[in-house]
């Protein structure tokens, strides 16, 4: 189904060849590098070098648990306008009602911001953030940067990168996105899925292969193939949003009559053009994908990459629920608590329509089993209403909701205490559904298709995989009702209004004032994570505490609550502590002068998921100055650290313990000079080692920001 292929590979007359047979000489190799549809978008987006890019986005976009804190930064830098089209959706605190006005406080904000800075405000409840970016603002050879990590908009020919909030502030400043040129892996569809096998099912194949690998790790995905032809826009649309969970940095797709007709739809013909890759294409490696041989698919507590068949669960679900959920096993079937189908990968047009077919005339019943379904924007809720579907859902039992992305992150839906969940979502770490293990509240979602979650449904939430129902496939056609946004999205992008004033609520507030990077380093470790991967919504869980996403100070209060209960204490008491000099000169070691003193976390992978800085602003916000890690997850949580001045240190050696502390001098020229190797002292139960530690490839400017102290103190320059 699907097969991995490392290194070089051409793609010529519609096939793909390992480069050792290809037969290329080196000048037909050059201009085959350039023939893949990401260099040409990259070329045109860069400012720099070939292969240190300086990349300037067509178009930004936020949700309402990040931009306030990305306006606040770049106002606090000196932001005076939008120099591009910035769009504020407010997806994810519109149905949380923690910390009462907060949230629509948040939102005040956000539609005022894009007034006087001349940005678009897309209400409570009309969209998730990247369906409203697909119906409106993706255009074929663009590139958007979100603050969001699923921000992904390949299948309509743009690339789009999700990344830290800082990320977006460097753009809003009229700064670049700075990467080393990423490699282009080639994904080759082959084939026509299956009756009944949906784009998360081809997702979490995809992702189950590569993910633990490493294989496509902050590289380029582009779709390519016959298989291509084969999916509908909603289907492509679903699998690409999904490829964040394989680790990669974007991807695009080749498109088509099919894109045209997706563009035609919305009233944007004029935002289309077809793209392929040129004959011959070199590709960095490969990932061939059968669709004919997916199967229906679950991902398994607590990650995406946790697939494997429906089937072959069930039939071995008493051994792998073991000491886990085997309450959920009985007499060989396995019985679920919920379903959801939402958001940017669940909740489109095709995918409820098609589970309305399966469930039609079926119902959910009055045991334990419940249904949500929340379309993606209300003009997707719109067409399942005027074509029937969403009244046939309420008949059946379901509950059918607005537009909201809180199943994904723990802010709605939350299933009982030991309960099982199954989603069509992006995630299912370890208690990101809303779990707070300390207080004895845990459940586990897993991932699956809509189609199969309403065949599960259909079966009373005994789990069952769709190729076991018969139905019908026949779906009505899907219409866009323009008139939805343009009679409530405010457009003003392009249209600042410097007379305009914030809206400030109570809970909004600045950030603390950080400082400079001094000549040298003493930090004590406030927690130690040994977990092989450690993921934000741990750092700094998701859920009940977004509505304080505005608050730095009191949403720090939050950093690794579930994880590590004491860290946060631990923090204030060393961020509170004089210079221990005493403490060390008693083992031998002499601090210099000039030496600045704070606290640091030490987990082995740090930074799987979402983009959110707040995993890492919220250390600093607690005096935080550097993580130490064996690597780092993924580059947009290293980019939060740089961005908030917590220095990214790495440790071969993973050997560390709450209260060692670590010495490093001359820190500021070592990272000045670009040093391989920082030498450092790890002083751990009254013992002196020498260590090496190091700091991996910074740009110029990520040194200038760490030596600042910030990216705030960077701009404010």
């Amino acid at each position: 189904m699907v097969k991995l292929i490392r290194g070089g590979v051409y793609y010529t007359d519609g096939a793909l060849l390992k480069e050792g047979v290809a037969f290329m000489v080196e000048s037909k190799k050059q201009a085959a590098i350039k023939g893949t549809l990401s260099y040409g978008i990259l070329k045109a987006h860069n400012k720099g070098g070939e292969n240190d890019l300086k990349i300037k986005f067509d178009g930004l976009v936020s949700h309402d648990i990040t931009y306030v804190g990305i306006i606040q930064t770049a106002k606090a830098a000196g932001l005076k306008e939008f120099p591009v089209p910035y769009t504020l959706t407010n997806c994810h605190n519109s149905l949380c009602a923690v910390g009462g006005t907060i949230n629509a406080d948040d939102h005040a904000f956000g539609l005022s911001a894009a007034k006087k800075y001349g940005g678009n405000f897309v209400p409570p409840n009309f969209a998730v953030i990247h369906q409203y970016m697909r119906e409106v603002e993706a255009k074929c050879g663009a590139m958007i940067l979100g603050s969001d990590s699923h921000t992904r908009y390949g299948a309509l020919g743009t690339m789009a990168v999700g990344e830290g909030g800082g990320e977006l502030v460097k753009q809003l400043l009229n700064h670049t996105y700075d990467i080393t040129r990423p490699e282009i892996i080639a994904v080759y569809l082959k084939g026509k899925p299956k009756k009944g096998v949906g784009p998360h099912d081809v997702a979490l194949e995809l992702i189950g292969a590569t993910f633990k690998k490493g294989f496509l790790k902050n590289k380029v995905l582009e779709f390519i193939g016959p298989g291509v032809k084969n999916l509908s826009m909603d289907y492509r649309c679903g699998i690409d949003v999904m490829t964040t969970e394989t680790g990669c940095l974007t991807s695009v797709w080749e498109t088509d009559d099919t894109t045209r007709e997706f563009f035609k739809l919305h009233g944007r013909e004029g935002d289309f053009k077809e793209m392929h890759p040129a004959d011959p294409a070199y590709y960095d490696g490969a990932v061939i994908i059968d669709l004919s041989r997916v199967e229906p698919m679950i991902a398994l507590p607590y990650h995406p990459s946790n697939a494997l068949p429906i089937k072959e669960f069930i039939e071995n679900a008493n051994d792998i629920l073991e000491n886990t959920l085997s309450s959920k096993v009985k007499d060989g079937k396995v019985y679920v608590n919920q379903g959801v189908i939402a958001g940017c990968a669940g909740g489109s047009y095709e995918n409820i329509a098609e589970a309305c077919e399966i469930l039609r005339g079926g119902k959910i019943g009055v045991d334990g089993f419940n249904l949500s379904v929340y379309p993606q924007s209300q003009p997707v809720f719109k067409a399942l209403c005027d074509n029937g579907y969403a009244s046939a859902l309420m008949s059946s039992g379901a509950v059918v909701k607005p537009a909201f992305c809180g199943p994904c992150f723990g802010a709605g839906d939350t299933p009982a205490n030991n309960g099982l969940s199954i989603r069509h979502t992006t995630r299912n770490f370890e208690n990101r559904e809303g779990s707070k293990p300390g207080e004895g509240q845990t459940a586990a979602v897993a991932l699956m298709d809509s189609r199969s979650i309403a065949a599960t449904a259909a079966n009373g939430g005994i789990l069952t995989p769709v190729t076991e129902v018969e139905y019908s496939r026949k779906i009505k056609k899907y219409y866009f009702d323009k008139n939805v946004y343009e009679n409530r999205v405010y457009r003003g992008a392009g249209k600042p209004d410097a007379s305009a004033e914030l809206v400030y609520g109570p809970n909004i507030s600045d950030w603390l004032e950080q400082k400079p990077l001094a000549q040298n380093l003493l930090m004590k470790a406030a927690a130690v994570i040994n977990d092989p991967v450690t993921t934000t919504d741990e750092l700094i869980p998701s859920g009940e505490t977004s509505s304080y996403r505005s608050n730095p100070a009191k949403l720090a209060e939050y950093t690794l609550y579930r994880k590590d209960p004491e860290y946060v204490k631990r923090a204030k008491e060393i961020n509170a502590e004089e210079l221990p000099v005493n403490v060390l000169k008693e083992v031998g070691v002499e601090i210099k002068e000039d030496t600045m003193y704070g606290s640091f976390i030490a987990a082995v992978k740090p930074g799987d998921g979402s983009a959110r800085e707040q995993a890492a602003s919220c250390q600093r916000m607690l005096g935080g100055i550097a993580n130490i890690a064996v690597e780092y997850a993924t580059k947009r949580y290293r980019s939060n650290l740089v961005n908030w001045g917590i220095l990214p240190l790495q440790c071969r050696k993973f050997d560390f313990k709450v209260g060692d502390y670590i010495y490093i001098e001359n820190i500021a020229e070592l990272i000045k000079e670009d040093s391989p190797a920082i030498p450092a002292k790890h002083i751990s139960c009254g013992k002196v080692k020498n260590i090496m530690l190091d700091i991996g490839a910074l740009t110029a400017e990520e040194k200038k920001i760490l030596l600042k102290g910030c990216l705030i103190n960077y701009y404010k320059k």
